[in-house]
C-alpha cells in the first residue's frame, strides 16, 4: 500500500501545484482554460493516438471486458438514478447526478497514470473503459436531458450525439489511432518523435489543468457531493470488481485494470455538460473536489489492491 502511494503521490503532488496555481490566481482562469483545450485536443491525443496504432484492436478488444465494465457502471448509474427520484428531483438533475456517480477522470487522469502505475499492457483495457464512457454514457446523458426538456425523442437529439461523437478529439484519436494500426502501416520515425513529445505534455499538462480548474470550484452541498463521491469511490469500483471477476470471469490483469478505472474521481468534463445544459453546476463541482481529494487514498488503497502490493 504504502509502495503505491508513494507512486501515485506525485500525480496528485502536480494535482496540488496546479490548485495552489489557480487558487493564487497565479493562474488565472482563463489561462486554465487554453491550458485545458491544448491538452485535450493537442497533448492526450497524440497520445491516444500513438497508444492506438501501435496496439491491434483484435488483440486488444474484450467482450467479456466490455460487458464487465459496462455492467458495473450501469448498475451505479442505475442506483444514483433511483436516489435521485426518490428525492424528488427532475429528471435534467438526476441525469447529472448519475453522470458524476458512475464516470470517472479516465481521459485526463486515468490514461497516464494508470498506463504507469500498472505497465504499457494496461493501455488496452484503460482505452476500452474510456470508449464506453464517451460512447456510451455521454450518449445517454444527452439524451436524458435533451429527451426531458423537449418531452420527445427526437433526429435532432441524434444529430446533437453523432456530432458530440464526432467533435470529441479523444474518440477520434482513438479511432484514427486503430484504423492506421489496422492498415499495418508503420509510424514513421520523424512521426513517432512527435507524437512522442507532443504526448509526452499530456500527462503532467492535465494533472496541473485539474489542479488548477479544481481551484474555481466550490464544496457546496457537501452531503450531496459525499453520497456521489462515495457512489464513485466506493461503489464503482465495487460492483465492476464483482461482473468482472466473479460474473463475466474476465483476464485477472485486465480486471484489475478496469477496477482501478472505476476507482478514479468525477471527470471534469460531467461539469462542463452541467454548465452546458444549466443543471446544477455547482453541486458537480463540489462532488468533483471533494472526490479528487479522496481519491488520494482511495486510488492508491485500490490499486494496491488488484496488484497484491
Amino acid at each position: 500500500m504504502l509502495a503505491i502511494f508513494l507512486k501515485t503521490l506525485p500525480f496528485f503532488a502536480l494535482i496540488g501545484l496546479g490548485y495552489w496555481a489557480g487558487r493564487t490566481r497565479f493562474f488565472s482562469a482563463e489561462a486554465t482554460a487554453y491550458l485545458t483545450k491544448f491538452v485535450f485536443y493537442f497533448a492526450l491525443s497524440a497520445m491516444l493516438f500513438r497508444f492506438s496504432a501501435n496496439l491491434s484492436l483484435a488483440e486488444v478488444w474484450d467482450t467479456r471486458l466490455v460487458v464487465a465494465y459496462l455492467w458495473g457502471t450501469t448498475f451505479v448509474y442505475g442506483i444514483a438514478t433511483i436516489v435521485g427520484f426518490l428525492r424528488r428531483l427532475d429528471v435534467p438533475t438526476v441525469a447529472i447526478e448519475a453522470q458524476c456517480a458512475a464516470i470517472g477522470n479516465t481521459g485526463f487522469l486515468g490514461v497516464p497514470m494508470l498506463t504507469l502505475l500498472l505497465g504499457p499492457e494496461a493501455i488496452g483495457p484503460v482505452l476500452l473503459a474510456l470508449a464506453v464512457d464517451l460512447v456510451v454514457f455521454s450518449s445517454l446523458i444527452v439524451i436524458l436531458i435533451t429527451g426531458a426538456r423537449d418531452g420527445q425523442f427526437s433526429l435532432r437529439m441524434l444529430r446533437t450525439i453523432g456530432l458530440g461523437l464526432i467533435k470529441n478529439p479523444m474518440i477520434v484519436a482513438i479511432v484514427l489511432g486503430f484504423a492506421w494500426s489496422g492498415m499495418s502501416i508503420p509510424i514513421p520515425a520523424p512521426m513517432n518523435d512527435f507524437l512522442a513529445i507532443l504526448g509526452g505534455a499530456a500527462t503532467p499538462g492535465a494533472l496541473f489543468a485539474i489542479g488548477a480548474s479544481l481551484a474555481t470550484k466550490s464544496a457546496e452541498r457537501l452531503y450531496i457531493a459525499g453520497w456521489l463521491s462515495f457512489c464513485k469511490l466506493v461503489l464503482h469500483p465495487l460492483f465492476v470488481g464483482f461482473a468482472a471477476l466473479f460474473v463475466f470471469e474476465v483476464d485477472p490483469f485486465k480486471a484489475g485494470v478496469i477496477i482501478s478505472a472505476a476507482a478514479l474521481p468525477v471527470a471534469g468534463n460531467v461539469y462542463i455538460l452541467a454548465q452546458h445544459y444549466g443543471v446544477a453546476p455547482q453541486r458537480v463541482s463540489a462532488a468533483i473536489l471533494v472526490s479528487t481529494a479522496l481519491s488520494i487514498v482511495t486510488v492508491s488503497l485500490v490499486v494496491a489492491w488488484v496488484t497484491g502490493t
